[in-house]
């Protein structure tokens, strides 16, 4: 069972050598990343100038596995769209929390204003 689930910041927090890049490289070897969040991250390297094949080559290179959005994650990303919406969190961090959710594991992330959020699943802020 992961331990974590990593939001495309977390992620990129890793990759781009950023402040609490350490808690998320202790949580990798049994880490997980939403295919919603693996293409967030993604769209962030090519926006900043990397190819495809060298955005690809970055996340493998952290070894995290990288999970399908199935059914199940999609219907759950959007019910907790009504818990979230006042925070503004995007299909992309509700699909991180619905894999969290489902896996029993901590969302790690450096968005702040999760922090603020009131539902029963475990976040930690990684700075």
């Amino acid at each position: 069972m992961p331990s974590a689930v990593l939001d495309a910041s977390a992620v990129l927090a890793v990759i781009n050598a950023e402040p609490g890049q350490e808690i998320v490289v202790d949580a990798l070897d049994d880490a997980l990343v939403s295919a919603v969040n693996h293409a967030e991250v993604i769209s962030k390297l090519v926006e900043r100038g990397m190819t495809l094949d060298l955005a690809r080559a970055a996340i493998r290179s952290i070894g995290v596995d990288v999970v399908d959005f199935d059914s199940d994650l999609a219907e759950r990303a959007g019910e907790l769209r009504r818990e979230t919406k006042h925070l503004g969190l995007s299909l992309a961090d509700r699909a991180c929390l619905a894999l969290a959710e489902r896996e029993s594991a901590v969302a790690l992330t450096a968005d702040r204003h999760w922090d603020a959020l009131k539902i029963d699943i475990g976040i930690r802020l990684i700075r």
